[in-house]
């Protein structure tokens, strides 16, 4: 196939080199915009903003409420609670077409509009500033300010790659992508313990599939977050400011990771599907409690480790062997959908490297980012208010995630203007914890000192949990 004739390189300047159009870069450009003046371009491979939920199953849809995903400066959704399903009585949780939607508007109606920024889509970035076109089209960046890594943490999802185990001929096994083109089977073999392997199960479940006729592979399985735990808004605020003092109050008392975790369960922070087994996994995911019923419906649940091959009568996995036929239906659900990347520092001279600074927060997380790269001047600070937090995948990084949480959000309000921010911003999970702005400043003062000290106090006893247990508590 003839490549497209390439011309001179173009050249073009901008403060702002965004690499990525995903949620996370598009939350770091919206803030950007909003509160200063320069002037951005972003590249991106695919057609159209989003990332990832450009190539996601077509029935998925947040596993947190819309009120905090998206930009700071629009809400996505229409702040509503969901009436019926099994997300009823909670916030909305966005459909991936709404997702994909949203992000556009805020490309077309606000960010291109402003004139502050150039978007081009179906770009392959070369590095050093330098992209090309689909048409083959070469750009060169003059940058003033930063180019910003918003694909560091690119998600992974199912249909971007092969399955890790191979599949005898004759034998159904696709991505979720592809599970509503088929008609009824016999049996279903869901494969992989995590949020998508949550979503296909329910999914067919909500379809009218019996629990009898799936097969869950889950090769570790994993703590949870009750959704309803992390309700925003007036209605739910006692709410959420119990389950918040609850966790720090099980954390004070425990007196080993163990108790921890059988604290956390007992005070409804944690979840596992199985009483009898003991979670190794935990990566963020939340359930409703109508979900996780039906979710403990599916009797029969293989813990036998990773699938290594599937043949016409047979699983083949880490620890053995189930029977299988080949009219089943197999559903891929291994992707990393949220890679454990190292830590690397966000601000390094020209380049900004986006992370979570806030645990499974990565939009409020490039926000935030945005917010400080502007407010501060010198790097060795910015580097400190926002320490990354590597993805969690271990139950003890449910610890090393909160620990670091903790810290963060300690330092941040020793800031009396990040205060203000924090508690104003749309993506803050945390925002009804601090008081309202509306507060005299002394009174608001005493207020964030108080809760300070109770952040502080819950640090070090994790950092002393984590220490007895063999683990130092520090970012990897």
């Amino acid at each position: 196939m003839n490549e497209p004739t390439r011309g001179p390189t173009k050249t073009i300047e901008a403060d702002y080199l965004v690499v990525g159009a995903g949620a996370m870069g598009m939350a770091f450009t919206d803030t950007l915009i909003t509160e200063s003046e320069a002037r951005v371009v972003i590249v991106d491979r695919a057609h159209q903003p989003g990332g990832h939920w450009t190539t996601a199953y077509p029935f998925v849809r947040l596993h947190q409420p819309s009120a905090y995903y998206g930009v700071n400066s629009r809400p996505l959704g229409n702040n509503t609670i969901d009436a019926v399903g099994w997300n009823q009585g909670l916030n909305e949780l966005a459909p991936v077409g709404e997702i994909c939607a949203y992000f556009d508007a805020v490309m077309q109606q606000q960010f291109l509009p402003s004139g502050q920024v150039e978007f081009f889509p179906m770009s392959e970035y070369l590095g050093d500033g330098r992209f090309r076109t689909l048409g083959g089209v070469e750009y060169a960046v003059t940058v003033h300010r930063r180019i910003v890594d918003a694909t560091y943490l690119r998600a992974v999802v199912p249909s971007m790659r092969p399955a890790p185990y191979s599949a005898a001929p004759g034998i159904d096994c696709i991505t979720p992508n592809d599970l509503p083109k088929f008609a009824t089977r016999d049996r279903y073999v869901i494969i992989g313990a995590g949020k998508t392997g949550m979503d296909v199960c329910l999914w067919l479940l909500r379809n009218g599939i019996r629990p009898d006729k799936l097969t869950w592979i889950m090769p570790r399985d994993s703590w949870l977050i009750d959704r309803a735990t992390l309700q925003p808004g007036p209605m739910f605020i006692k709410q959420f400011r119990d389950s918040y003092g609850a966790t720090l109050e099980a954390i004070d008392n425990a007196t080993s990771v163990e108790d921890l975790f059988d604290r956390l369960e007992m005070a409804g922070t944690l979840l596992r599907f199985d009483p009898t087994v003991r979670p190794t996994m935990y990566r963020c995911a939340t359930v409703s409690q109508p979900e996780y019923d039906q979710l403990r419906r599916i009797a029969d649940v293989v813990r036998m480790g990773h699938v290594q091959c599937i043949e016409p009568t047979e699983i083949l996995l880490d620890g053995g062997s189930i029977a299988s036929t080949p009219s089943a239906l197999h559903v891929d659900c291994t992707a990393d959908g949220a890679p454990q990347r190292p830590a690397t520092p966000v601000f390094d001279e020209d380049r900004i490297t986006l992370q979570a600074v806030r645990g499974c927060q990565q939009v409020f997380s490039a926000a935030f980012t945005a917010h400080v790269e502007l407010a501060y001047e010198h790097d060795a600070l910015k580097n400190e208010l926002c320490t990354p937090i590597p993805h969690p995948d271990a139950d003890v990084d449910w610890m090393r995630l909160t620990h670091s949480d903790l810290r963060n959000f300690s330092r941040w309000l020793g800031d009396p203007e990040l205060t203000d921010w924090l508690g104003s911003a749309r993506l803050n999970l945390l925002a009804d914890l601090l008081p309202p702005l509306s507060h005299k400043p002394r009174v608001r003062d005493r207020v964030v000192s108080m809760f300070q000290s109770k952040l502080n106090t819950a640090s070090k006893q994790l950092e002393k949990l984590l220490s007895d247990h063999g683990h130092d508590g520090t970012d990897q």
